[in-house]
C-alpha cells in the first residue's frame, strides 16, 4: 500500500484532488467533482456544496488505487466570505471572489481612505472581489445575519475547519481579506471597527498559522467519509494562486500567467510589496515571503463565450485565432464581460472595437484571446514598474495554458518564451507539497525544490503584436465604473 498525501484544489467551478507519493511526489491518482455554476454579478455558493464535492472528488481519486492517505493540504478560491454562527452553522451562501454586488461598498471604503493608504496599511486595495467589501455589504444589507456571525472564514479556512475542527487560516489567504497586514502579520481589527462596524472582532477571526505549521489531525467523524487514515495530518493550506506558485516551482525572477475562470499574473519576492496605485496586490505567499499579483475577473470564460457564439469547440477556436492575419486595424476586445477587478470596474462590460463588414470569424476568435492576454500583460507591466524581476521563466498554468493560442499570444506580447510544466493542476500539486512538508518535518520551500516539475512545452515568440497595445488601452479605459454601453 502506497502512502500518499492529498492535495485539494477547491476552485470556483470544481474540486480537484491529487494523490501523490509522500516521498517522491509522483502522481498516483486524480479525482474531480463539480461545484454549482454561478452567474456574476451575483456569484454565491453554499459551502456545504464544497464539502460534498470534496467527498466526491476524494472518492473518485481513491477508486482504483490501494493507498493510505496520511496527509491533506487544501487550496481554494480566495476572498469568498463564509459567515458562521456560534454552533458553526453557515448563516448564508458564501459570496465568492467574482461576485461584484459589493462594488458600492468597495467604493465607499476608498472614499474613506485612498488607494495609497490601503496599500501601505494592508498591502491590497479594496475592490468588489475582496472580503472586506463583502463583509461591509453583509453588515449594511443583512444586519440580523451580521449580528449572528461568530466566525469569519474564506473558503480554504472553512474546508480545513471541516477537516480538523480548528478555526485557522494562513498568511496567504488572510492577506487577501483586506483586514490583515501581510507586512506585519497582524489582523487589523481597528479597520473593521472603523469601516465595517464596532464589535469584538477578535473571536470572529481565525488563528493565522505559520507556513510550515500543521492545522491538526483529521477529525474522527470524517475519516470514514473521506477514506483518510485516522492519524493523517492536515497542513495550513492556502489560497489557490499561492499554492499554485509552489506547484509549478515558481522561483524569484519567474512570472506566472494563470489562465482559469479568472486571470492572474504573479511573481514571488522575499520582501513586502506596496503599490500605492493599487494595481498590484502585495499579498503573502505560502513560504514566508510575498506573492505580488494582478488578478482579472475574466479569462477563459471569455474564450468560452466566444466559442459558444461562433458555435465551435476550443480546439477550433484556437485554430481560428492562430489563422487570423495580424492586421494593424484588427478588432480589439476589452474583456470586461462580468465587470472587472483590475482595473476596479465592477460595473463595466466587455467592449469590442474595430468591427467592419470585412471582419472574419478568425479575427473575432483572435480578439477574444488577445483581449484576455492584453489585460494580463498590463498586469505584468505594473509588476515591472515596481521593480519586481520578471525576466526569468514565463510559466503558463491553468486550463487556458493548454491552448497554443494563449501561449503564443503571451510569448508574442512579452517577447519571451512561454513554458508549461508537468503540473496541470498547480494548486492541488502545491497543496500536496505543503502537506508532504508538514508530514516530513521539512519546509514547503525545500519540498517545492525537490518536487520541481519538468518543462513540458516551450512556445517561442513568433510575431510582433505590439501594434494592438495602444488601441487596446484606449478601448479598455473608455468606461468609468457604472457606465453602460
Amino acid at each position: 500500500m502506497i502512502e500518499v498525501v492529498a492535495g485539494v484544489d477547491s476552485s470556483t467551478q470544481s474540486c480537484t484532488v491529487e494523490l501523490r507519493d509522500v516521498m517522491t511526489g509522483a502522481l498516483v491518482a486524480t479525482g474531480r467533482a463539480p461545484h454549482p455554476v454561478t452567474h456574476p454579478p451575483v456569484s454565491e455558493q453554499d459551502p456545504e456544496a464544497w464539502w460534498s464535492a470534496l467527498v466526491a472528488a476524494m472518492a473518485d481519486a481513491r477508486r482504483d488505487v490501494d493507498v493510505r492517505i496520511v496527509g491533506v493540504g487544501v487550496g481554494a478560491q480566495c476572498h469568498g466570505l463564509v459567515a458562521s454562527g456560534a454552533d458553526g452553522t453557515v448563516l448564508r451562501p458564501a459570496r465568492l471572489w467574482n461576485d461584484t454586488t459589493s462594488g458600492p461598498q468597495a467604493a465607499a471604503l476608498l472614499e474613506r481612505h485612498p488607494a495609497s493608504w490601503w496599500a501601505q496599511q494592508i498591502g491590497i486595495v479594496p475592490s468588489a472581489a475582496i472580503t472586506i467589501s463583502k463583509l461591509a455589504l453583509l453588515a449594511e444589507t443583512e444586519p440580523e445575519t451580521f449580528a449572528r456571525v461568530q466566525h469569519l472564514s474564506v473558503p480554504h479556512d472553512w474546508l480545513t475547519y471541516r477537516l480538523t475542527g480548528r478555526r485557522m487560516t494562513d498568511r496567504s489567504d488572510a492577506s487577501g481579506t483586506g483586514y490583515y497586514s501581510a507586512a506585519t502579520g497582524q489582523w487589523r481589527t481597528d479597520i473593521l471597527d472603523a469601516l465595517v462596524a464596532e464589535r469584538d472582532w477578535t473571536p470572529l477571526l481565525p488563528e493565522v498559522l505559520a507556513p510550515d505549521e500543521a492545522a491538526g489531525r483529521i477529525l474522527p467523524d470524517v475519516v470514514a467519509e473521506l477514506g483518510i487514515d485516522p492519524s493523517a495530518l492536515v497542513s495550513a493550506g492556502g489560497g489557490d494562486q499561492h499554492l499554485a506558485a509552489q506547484g509549478i516551482g515558481l522561483g524569484e525572477g519567474d512570472i506566472a500567467y494563470s489562465l482559469g475562470t479568472s486571470g492572474v499574473v504573479f511573481a514571488t519576492t522575499p520582501d513586502p510589496v506596496i503599490d500605492v496605485t493599487g494595481a498590484v496586490d502585495g499579498v503573502a505567499n505560502v513560504t514566508g515571503g510575498y506573492l505580488p499579483l494582478v488578478c482579472t475577473l475574466n479569462a477563459t470564460k471569455v474564450t468560452d463565450t466566444v466559442a459558444r457564439l461562433l458555435a465551435v469547440d476550443h480546439t477550433e477556436l484556437t485554430a481560428l485565432a492562430l489563422a487570423a492575419p495580424l492586421d494593424a486595424e484588427r478588432p480589439v476586445l476589452a474583456a470586461y464581460l462580468d465587470g472587472e477587478r483590475s482595473p476596479r470596474l465592477p460595473g463595466a462590460r466587455g467592449m469590442l472595437a474595430g468591427l467592419t463588414t470585412a471582419t472574419t470569424r478568425e479575427e473575432l476568435a483572435l480578439a477574444a484571446f488577445e483581449g484576455v492576454v492584453l489585460g494580463l500583460v498590463r498586469g505584468e507591466r505594473a509588476l515591472d514598474a515596481l521593480g519586481i524581476p520578471v525576466s526569468g521563466h514565463t510559466i503558463a498554468i491553468g486550463g487556458g495554458a493548454r491552448s497554443l493560442a494563449y501561449r503564443q499570444i503571451i510569448a508574442d506580447m512579452t517577447g519571451r518564451a512561454v513554458h508549461t510544466v508537468d503540473a496541470p493542476e498547480g494548486t492541488a500539486r502545491g497543496a500536496a507539497i505543503q502537506a508532504a512538508a508538514v508530514l516530513r518535518g521539512e519546509t514547503v520551500a525545500d519540498v517545492t525544490a525537490q518536487w520541481r516539475p519538468e518543462v513540458t512545452s516551450v512556445t517561442e515568440p513568433a510575431a510582433d503584436r505590439s501594434d494592438v497595445w495602444d488601441r487596446y488601452i484606449r478601448v479598455a479605459d473608455l468606461q468609468a465604473d457604472g457606465d453602460r454601453f
